[in-house]
């Protein structure tokens, strides 16, 4: 049987800001699930997201450390409707005091670009078709 790509997994320093950033991009996560060590949404399609504390990983993986950018180091991407969407949502997450990594751009490839580090940096693309 060939593997299915079936889950993103992030960890994390502190959950509540990592759920309220991903809140932010439209994801339902329940409130309770704050103060939660692991924490698992599913995603159009079938795919899901879980977020696990760093004191969880280290529960089952006590050897493991933090990248040198922050814990879990992974980037993902969210199709926004419009190339103004794209500039908008970066606006609204720069104003709520998260990083931004890139300025929106017109990327060679077509797309509106952006992108934000979440609160464990990594990256969050933020993109849409130019035309």
């Amino acid at each position: 049987m060939t593997p299915r790509f079936d889950l993103i997994g992030l960890v994390t320093a502190d959950m509540a800001a990592s759920l309220a950033f991903y809140r932010r991009l439209g994801l339902d996560l329940p409130a309770g699930a704050d103060r939660e060590p692991h924490v698992e949404a599913a995603l159009p399609g079938g795919l899901r997201i879980a977020w696990d504390t760093e004191e969880t990983v280290r529960s089952f993986d006590p050897d493991w450390e933090s990248g040198p950018r922050g814990a879990g180091r992974v980037s993902l991407a969210f199709l926004c409707e419009s190339p103004a969407d794209v500039d908008r949502l970066h606006a609204e997450l720069t104003d709520a005091g998260y990083e931004s990594h890139k300025e929106p751009w017109d990327a060679v490839w077509g797309q509106r670009y952006a992108v934000v580090a979440d609160p464990d940096g990594n990256g969050v693309d933020l993109f849409a078709p130019l035309s």
